[in-house]
């Protein structure tokens, strides 16, 4: 007897979970499996904040319910970073709400301002979890297809009006997962001016803000003028920090916006360890955190270099990404984006994301993750090129 409900029953399997099974059954046939499959950073955490962490998880009085509204030296912090880097002053008690990491504050955002029937706009391909908390909540999505020859940014021009009209939140997320696309301050001023025609809720996705190469510099939609009026922004600390597996971030903006969502935590949660806050405090306000965010971001540049160069050699045309760490490549032709992911398991043992796992519009394109070491980054890359041949 199956007592699940209708949205568990409909719910797709969770697109990673699926790859991760995959790898294991290749590598219990004995394949020397190398996963550029998932986003998840190899390097570890500093050193710096893994210390600070020791020491708070000592002591007792961190093993208590944290603050409902979260750690005031946390808020400061995350406030304190938006000023140094993005130039936006945010008032740390109405216009920051810790997360416990940024997917669920992304998941639960629906739930605050979508009810059933309501549209939500959610690019595609995207983040998978746009649309999933949107269904969760009983609303209906509203694709924006980001295509090749509009930059992978979604062109505004062709949402259907009476959509635009019913719609509550518009989710958006640059550096761009998992294009790789990046948007200029014009295009969010252009999403500003469509928010407040339509009175709608900018959600942005933020998390790869400091993954950046090539002298571009990302920006917060907070930065741009009358953002903060309409828009939330999620932060996290897991890929600018390397710190996935400690569940980190928060949510910053618009005060009513981040009212609803710390006010629906309050009642499905009891807060973030504090001794994780305060770990988030060192990450943020530590002097080592700007030289080992360069020297993040070299590590990565140099493996994006290398998967551009090796790609381009085997024949695709490809530009480099400026940011995130992530490469977007169409699938040779004559296959499938899955199909050509099987391919590659199968003759090369190497991983990389379907385009298809993050919408209709991914299909024909697939995703290579910079998350492993160089060598090893190249090892697969020979490996594609000694499968791929394009004629």
């Amino acid at each position: 007897m199956d007592c699940t409900a209708k949205r568990i029953r409909l719910l797709p399997r969770y697109l990673f979970a699926e790859i991760d099974k995959k790898v294991r059954i290749a590598q219990e046939k004995g394949v020397d499996v190398i996963k550029l499959g998932i986003g998840d950073p190899d390097s570890p955490t500093p050193d710096y904040i893994v210390k600070r962490m020791q020491k708070e998880v000592a002591r007792s009085e961190n093993h208590t319910y944290p603050p409902d509204e979260g750690l005031a030296e946390f808020k400061e912090a995350v406030a304190g970073y938006y000023r140094q880097r993005h130039g936006v002053k945010l008032d740390p008690q109405k216009e920051i709400v810790p997360l416990i990491g940024s997917k669920e504050g992304i998941a639960h955002i629906s739930f605050c301002f979508t009810d059933p029937g309501d549209i939500n706009l959610v690019p595609d391909p995207g983040y998978p979890v746009y649309g999933i908390g949107t269904l969760f909540a009983g609303g209906q999505v509203q694709l924006m297809p980001l295509l090749k020859e509009k930059n992978f940014l979604p062109d505004l021009g062709d949402i259907p009006e009476e959509k635009a009209r019913r719609a509550k939140l518009l989710f958006l997320n640059y550096p761009n997962n998992p294009t790789g696309a990046i948007a200029s301050r014009d295009f969010f001023a252009e999403v500003v001016s469509f928010a407040k025609k339509h009175d709608l809720l900018v959600c942005h996705d933020a998390a790869y803000n400091e993954i950046a190469f090539d002298d571009y510099r990302p920006v917060s939609f907070l930065e741009i003028p009358g953002g903060k009026d309409i828009a939330i922004e999620f932060g996290s600390l897991s890929k600018t920090f390397n710190m996935t597996g400690w569940r980190i971030g928060y949510a910053v903006g618009n005060s009513s916006a981040v009212e609803a969502l710390y006010r629906f935590k309050t009642n499905i949660d009891s807060g973030l360890f504090k001794a994780i806050q305060y770990t988030g405090v060192e990450a943020f306000t530590n002097p080592q955190r700007e030289p080992f965010l360069q020297e993040l971001r070299t590590l990565y540049r140099r493996r994006r270099d290398i998967v551009v160069k090796a790609l381009r050699e085997i024949g695709w045309t490809i530009e480099a990404p400026k940011a995130a760490f992530y490469v977007w490549a169409p699938v040779p032709e004559g296959y499938t984006s899955q199909d050509f992911v099987a391919f590659l398991l199968e003759k090369t043992g190497v991983v990389v994301t379907p385009g298809r796992g993050f919408g209709e519009h991914g299909e024909g394109y697939f995703r290579i993750a910079l998350t492993v070491d160089e060598k090893r980054l190249q090892e697969a890359m020979d490996r594609i090129k000694g499968a791929v041949k394009f004629k």
